[in-house]
């Protein structure tokens, strides 16, 4: 059996540290437009020949708010990793700042395709 020094992080530091970089890694899919899913359900609601461009503005809007929500989520998860948060609350705030800001790029694409 292994002991923990000082030199030896616990392993729920080093468990907290390879999920920042899983967390990393699906923002950068997200938000970097290679994930479809994430550009198409807006823009099942425009007529097919708008659809298109759509998708195209929703994948822009994710590359344009992904360096926002990748620091939400590193800042989130220093909080965490210093003990200012909890699993519940991590995962409350998670929710309500996807929530929130999938809600203003939708108000954001509605009013770039009003405009097209």
């Amino acid at each position: 059996m292994r002991r923990c020094n000082a030199s030896t992080p616990p392993r729920a530091t080093h468990l907290a540290s390879g999920s920042v970089t899983i967390l990393a890694w699906l923002l950068l899919l997200v938000f970097d437009g290679t994930v479809a899913l994430a550009a198409d359900p807006p823009c099942d609601t425009y007529p097919p020949a708008k659809q298109a461009r759509c998708a195209e503005v929703w994948k822009e809007l994710n590359r344009e708010d992904g360096p926002s929500i990748a620091a939400f989520g590193l800042a989130q998860q220093k909080r965490r990793d210093e003990g200012k948060i909890n699993a519940e609350q991590h995962l409350a705030e998670n929710m309500a700042f996807i929530k929130q800001s999938t809600e203003k790029r939708l108000v954001r694409l509605r009013a770039r395709m009003a405009k097209e």
